[in-house]
């Protein structure tokens, strides 16, 4: 029942929620399990000692770990989370964050297989390239900021009481794993109600809005880079399969795709929600508004370009 523009129909947004959480899901308890392994097996010294002393070229490396740690976006909150703990950079953690939904191999893969034929190679790299200076340029721009502006008071609090368990005096590897377990669901149980309250908003849309609506706005740059970054925002698909959707969107010109892959794994409806159990709400919704606007600039001047 509904409007010509907005029709809801309960099948239909059962099926599109289910989807989107029993994809996301998986890649949400990988996240959380590894938070908890970091937790637990993870000495702060280690980690230190092998970051880059540069903040530049910590963010850098930071945005490039996605490569070797592959993430999608529902999983990598938690490990975050425990790497803050650990005591890596703000600054650096965000870049991670941020790049690795991106830059890695897997979405490499399935963007150059969904766009073949439409200009595979330089659209895959465009898209991790784009993806890598984007989360720099945040990363950097937020490197500035105190950190009671970016964190939530309970995680703020909680920062002096993670402990490195190495040592003469380590407990037995059964228990170490057994606490990371623990650790892990516990991150678990935090972020999920996050996922699901995101997913549901995100499914609603997906499924009740006439998406042939936003076909007019392919036509100007300007609106179709901001259609396609709010339709990513809205349908929150998960990075590794939104190409084959993206390349679907004929009507539209590459540079507003391009808004779309690497707007969507950055910040979508799912994200916002999920970005909310560690960061503090006006720094989430200054950090939407922020990414919307530079990537919206750079792809439009891409477009001005013929992409």
């Amino acid at each position: 029942m509904g409007s010509s523009w907005f029709t809801f129909n309960l099948g239909d947004f059962s099926y599109a929620f289910l989807s989107v959480l029993l994809e996301g899901v998986p890649f949400l308890i990988l996240g959380t399990l590894l938070s908890g392994l970091i937790d637990e097996f993870l000495p702060s010294r280690l980690m230190l000692r092998f970051l880059p002393r540069s903040r530049f070229w910590g963010v850098c490396a930071g945005a490039g770990l996605g490569l070797i740690f592959p993430m999608c976006e529902c999983g990598i909150v938690p490990v975050i989370r425990r790497l803050i703990g650990k005591g890596l950079p703000i600054s650096h953690a965000m870049a991670y964050m941020l790049a690795a939904p991106i830059v890695n191999p897997l979405v490499a893969v399935s963007t150059f297989a969904a766009f073949r034929g439409q200009g595979a190679v330089e659209f895959t790299i465009l898209r991790l390239s784009l993806g890598y200076a984007v989360a720099v340029a945040v990363s950097l721009a937020i490197s500035g900021l105190p950190m009671a502006r970016i964190l939530r008071p309970r995680l703020i609090a909680s920062l002096g009481e993670t402990h490195d368990h190495d040592g003469p005096h380590a407990l037995p590897v059964r228990r170490r794993l057994t606490s990371a377990m623990h650790s892990g669901v516990r991150d678990f149980l935090d972020v999920l109600l996050y996922f699901i309250l995101g997913v549901a908003i995100a499914s609603v849309f997906s499924t009740a809005v006439n998406q042939k609506i936003i076909l007019p706005f392919a036509s100007n740059d300007w609106l179709a880079v901001a259609t396609m970054m709010g339709l990513a925002g809205i349908l929150a698909l998960c990075s590794t399969s939104d190409a084959f959707i993206a390349a679907t969107f004929v009507a539209f010109p590459a540079a507003a795709k391009l808004a779309f892959l690497v707007f969507g794994p950055m910040m979508d409806l799912k994200l916002i929600f999920i970005y909310s159990s560690v960061f503090r709400k006006r720094f989430v919704l200054g950090l939407a508004a922020g990414l919307f606007v530079l990537i919206g600039l750079i792809c439009v001047r891409l477009a001005s370009t013929g992409l």
